[in-house]
């Protein structure tokens, strides 16, 4: 679960973590009080979605010379002013790709006077097994863009859950990103803080970028992006009741309450798969014969009939599906259930793209017959490879 940069700095505030006072607002009349609260004579304007590179981006309505997302403001007039032009217009990031996200609401920060930006994350780091600092000098920057061109620039430093971040931590950390006087101190308070919200609040990810060196020689939190392990959220009510779903897509959320595991994408043609390393295999060999994934879409190892019901039906309410392909191997998941879930939803939902099936495992022979025996238009594949073949093309024949 993501939240918003506004949220996420009152979360690492609540920790002790150094960020710069700030108002949220939702609509422009709530911006000269909101300004006015702040120290000035600068301020910053910020559009609140979930995706990244928002001061890069570009509004919809304004045309390719207006502003970005993120904006500078030097009087409260001026606030107001990007307030009333960037609410409710339609933000495009290299993120939110070209449909963009809708600015429902914007942070209004006080402004800082920056010497350097730095970046660090911290994050699960799989290949240890532990969490992980991540800290580049290049702040400011694409992580990606750094790590692909200067990697040498980029160092990770893994935490001993048992010590927790220790002073060689602090100083290998410092070093790294070559700090010195108020702003060495001010780290070594900040990557514990840090360190400590992570923990405890099950985060999956947690991104400042860029963590800033003040001209006081002070440090800031200017950014801050936070994500939290979606098993752990029943342990955070606090953090649940910060889920903004205007910027979730209505078909993940529908998902979720059938506890599916969802994932919205740009294709055409529409997965319901078994198992996520199987559901990945079959995304990539729709790409391999020439068409697109219109999603991910896992639906579990025990799913019942009811559960594969609800899946296909959220697959074809996606009007930009033009075909689907079922790819079942049964184990614990039988082939039977899935065909009469398919069928069910069929009968509810009707079928009016193409629909191939490829069944393999437990009770292969009988979900066959359900779907022969149906008098659907289903076309059936032998394998994989066939299955995809025949889905894509269906679709381009369509």
């Amino acid at each position: 679960m993501n939240i918003h940069e506004y949220q996420a700095k009152a979360l690492l505030k609540s920790y002790g973590a150094p960020v710069a006072e700030g108002v949220a607002i939702f609509s422009a009349d709530e911006a000269e009080a909101a300004a006015k609260k702040l120290p000035g004579p600068l301020y910053v304007v910020k559009s609140q979605i979930h995706a990244g590179g928002r001061g890069k981006g570009k509004f919809k309505e304004l045309g390719p010379d207006a502003k970005g997302g993120v904006r500078l403001a030097k009087s409260v007039e001026e606030v107001v002013s990007n307030a009333r032009e960037m609410l409710g217009n339609t933000l495009v990031t290299k993120q939110t790709g070209p449909a963009g996200k809708q600015v429902n609401r914007l942070y209004i920060e006080d402004g800082a006077d920056i010497d350097r930006e730095l970046y660090l994350s911290i994050l699960v780091d799989r290949s240890v097994g532990r969490v992980a600092f991540v800290v580049s000098t290049e702040g400011g920057m694409d992580i990606e863009a750094v790590a692909e061109h200067t990697p040498e620039k980029i160092v990770t430093v893994a935490i001993d859950p048992d010590k927790g971040v220790t002073a060689q931590d602090l100083k290998t950390l410092a070093d790294a990103l070559k700090l010195e006087g108020e702003a060495r101190a001010d780290a070594e308070k900040l990557f514990p803080i840090l360190y400590k919200a992570f923990v405890e609040k099950d985060m999956s990810l947690l991104e400042v970028n860029p963590l800033i060196v003040m001209k006081n020689g002070r440090m800031r939190v200017l950014d801050a992006k936070v994500s939290f392990d979606g098993n752990a959220l029943f342990r955070h009510e606090d953090v649940v009741a910060l889920r903004d779903k205007t910027e979730e897509d209505e078909k993940e959320i529908e998902a979720s309450k059938y506890d599916l595991a969802y994932v919205a994408l740009d294709g055409n043609i529409g997965c319901m798969v078994n198992g996520a390393g199987l559901a990945m295999a079959t995304m990539d060999i729709i790409k391999l014969y020439g068409a697109e994934p219109a999603n991910f879409l896992d639906v579990g190892g025990g799913a019942s009939k009811e559960k594969v019901t609800h899946a296909f039906k959220i697959i074809t309410a996606d009007p930009a599906v033009k075909g689907i392909l079922v790819n079942i191997f049964g184990g614990i998941m039988k082939c039977d259930v899935i065909a009469e879930g398919v069928l069910a939803a069929v009968k509810e939902v009707g079928l009016k793209v193409p629909l191939v099936v490829r069944l393999e495992g437990t009770n292969v022979e009988l979900g066959k017959k359900i779907i022969n025996e149906s008098g659907l238009n289903v076309i059936s594949a032998d394998d994989l490879d066939d299955a995809a073949q025949k889905i894509v093309a269906a679709v381009k024949g369509a």
